[in-house]
């Protein structure tokens, strides 16, 4: 790992953790259900990415592995739940 990584890396864990409690802070208190969403949407995001740079940082691919099934269970939560906001049920 090359010096800038060694000191990037855990200051990217530290951001994304940050953004994470700004997301579960507007997911609690969010005054819209739109919002509570969003929140869990950029909760989503934000648990792929810290993912992959914790894939990067013990250089194990077994992460990247499980930042794909977030990416795709997220993607599928949210167009639930938007359908759901939309028609008011999920299943026709």
């Amino acid at each position: 790992m090359t010096p800038v990584l060694s000191w990037a890396l855990p200051l990217a864990l530290l951001i994304l953790m940050l953004a994470m409690a700004c997301a579960l802070v507007r997911l609690l208190k969010g005054p819209a259900a739109q919002d509570r969403v969003l929140a869990l949407d950029c909760m989503y995001l934000n648990a792929m990415l810290t993912m992959l740079v914790l894939g990067l940082v013990y250089d194990s691919s077994n992460y990247f592995e499980v930042a794909l099934l977030i990416a795709m269970l997220g993607f599928v939560g949210s167009t639930a739940m938007a359908k759901f906001l939309l028609r008011g049920e999920v299943i026709e």
